[in-house]
């Protein structure tokens, strides 16, 4: 009975924070598009300019301009987008007249499977090396630990990428060194077009988040009382670790986890490039010089979107981890 009670005033709370984030991130992602928009437009040279080339005379670009639509006042084109937005269509290319979401329904597989097996690997690797190294601090595999993590935080992604090349496709021909297979065409081969990049993504998140949980965890082993209390007991060091601090120091974790997912995007886009992978990155960039106003402002709405809902999700998960968020002691 008390547990049933202590469900439903978890669901309500977590509805209440759900909502009212929900209405606060309405003028962030208006923000972002309107801030996004204003940059596109101010860059030197226009769409019409890079899709007729160099050569073309003003005249062309003129009459391109108006056919596009491109000829009207800044705002009166901005609100046209949002309206069309709102309403689910984000428009048609400026370059190949494709309706905007068909190209990014299909870029995106490639980069949302890379990019959620970049976290899962650095998480699959990061949460029990941090837990052995935290049983001995300062000791040999923590001194390893760290040795490999600043070789990670100083070698740039592109670098590493490079590396994994040259090592695991021209000199092992393990992997493909470019290119993405759907799943579609079979697992084994999407498998092995995605562990390259991911995997480049992958250890710096690895090293960054080895180093913030290995610190909470050993925090929370030396001055916490409930950590003594569970000395008492005779619990084992292995189960204190695992059963009581893993949980307390979860939540600098996930703070970083979220922020992760807005530079995981900057990231993306290098490593596509790199690994010639037909995702959201390569397609940003492609826009962003051919100043295809629609195709980029849509998908940085949709970036925004995404880091607003790892944000949702992660006060989701303070409130479950922690009663006093629950009960309003906090997050209030």
């Amino acid at each position: 009975m008390v547990k049933n009670v202590a469900m439903r005033i978890l669901r309500s709370e977590i509805l209440r924070v759900v909502g009212r984030r929900l209405f606060q991130s309405i003028p962030v992602l208006l923000g972002v598009s309107l801030i996004v928009f204003t940059l596109l437009n101010i860059l030197p040279g226009g769409t019409a300019g890079a899709i007729l080339g160099v050569n073309a005379t003003p005249q062309l670009v003129h009459a391109l301009n108006v056919r596009l639509g491109l000829n009207h006042p800044f705002f009166i084109r901005y609100f046209h987008w949002l309206w069309q937005a709102l309403h689910g269509n984000l428009g048609n290319s400026l370059l190949n007249n494709v309706p905007v979401a068909r190209t990014l329904g299909e870029r995106l597989p490639p980069s949302l499977e890379i990019g959620l097996a970049a976290f899962c690997e650095a998480l699959i690797f990061a949460i029990p090396t941090a837990i052995a190294v935290a049983r001995r601090p300062r000791g040999l595999l923590d001194r390893l630990n760290i040795a490999i993590s600043m070789f990670g935080f100083s070698c740039p992604a592109f670098l590493l990428g490079i590396l994994a090349i040259i090592v695991f496709s021209v000199k092992l021909h393990w992997l493909p060194a470019t290119g993405y297979t759907p799943i579609s065409d079979g697992l084994g081969p999407n498998i092995k077009s995605i562990i390259l990049p991911s995997a480049t993504i992958a250890f710096g998140l690895f090293c960054g988040y080895t180093r913030i949980l290995r610190a909470d965890l050993v925090d929370q082993m030396r001055g916490e009382d409930y950590i003594m209390t569970a000395r008492a007991k005779g619990l084992s060091q292995w189960h204190i670790l695992i059963r009581h601090a893993f949980r307390n120091a979860l939540f600098n974790m996930i703070t970083v986890v979220v922020l992760n997912i807005g530079t995981l995007v900057g990231g993306q886009v290098l490593i596509e490039q790199i690994f010639a992978i037909p995702g959201m990155g390569l397609l940003l960039i492609s826009s962003i010089n051919n100043r295809d106003v629609v195709t980029v402002q849509a998908e940085v709405t949709i970036i925004a979107c995404a880091i607003v809902a790892a944000n949702l999700l992660a006060d989701v998960l303070y409130m479950v981890l922690d009663p006093r968020i629950r009960h309003g002691r906090i997050a209030s």
